[in-house]
């Protein structure tokens, strides 16, 4: 695999980010039955966020921009979000390089913890995700299911306090 590096988000590097925020913002919506596509307009919106404490791309030496980190700001803590690798450079270690350095930008912040995250369904990101440490489950976010129409919940989802839930 050819050398990639974390770097700053660069203005010019717009089009790799809205490209990423795209391919991720599509997959969250296939795993839920979405049928929209979305062409990256909420990326716009998310570089205005007023708590955006600072955004990373992976740049591979051959493929340009193939990765994207961001740190919002909660008080003392910080939020990854979001963090996407693009689908051809998944399972290379490209993510966990990305959460190395948002880690150690919160360290030098002297933050008191990082959260993120991942959709429920998102098994292999809540997996890759524990094998670079976030083990400690900090909140729950549960959805009253209104209209049974537009997802297609998961009776088999998971357990948690002996309580079984979809996802």
């Amino acid at each position: 695999m050819s050398p990639v590096t974390v770097r700053s988000y660069r203005p010019s590097d717009h089009s790799a980010g809205r490209r990423l925020w795209t391919e991720l913002t599509n997959q969250h919506n296939r795993m839920y039955g979405v049928p929209e596509e979305d062409a990256g307009e909420g990326f716009e919106e998310y570089l205005t966020r007023l708590d955006l404490g600072g955004l990373w791309v992976a740049d591979h030496a051959d493929d340009g921009v193939i990765g994207l980190v961001g740190l919002v700001i909660r008080g003392r803590g910080g939020e990854v979000e979001p963090i996407v690798v693009t689908v051809s450079h998944r399972h290379k270690g490209v993510g966990r390089k990305l959460l190395r350095h948002v880690a150690g930008e919160a360290r030098r912040r002297n933050m008191t913890t990082l959260t993120i995250s991942p959709e429920s369904r998102n098994v292999d990101a809540i997996r890759s995700l524990h094998a670079a440490g976030y083990d400690v489950v900090s909140s729950i976010e549960l959805t009253l299911d209104l209209n049974r129409a537009p997802y297609e919940w998961q009776e088999d989802g998971l357990e948690l306090h002996e309580l079984q839930f979809r996802s």
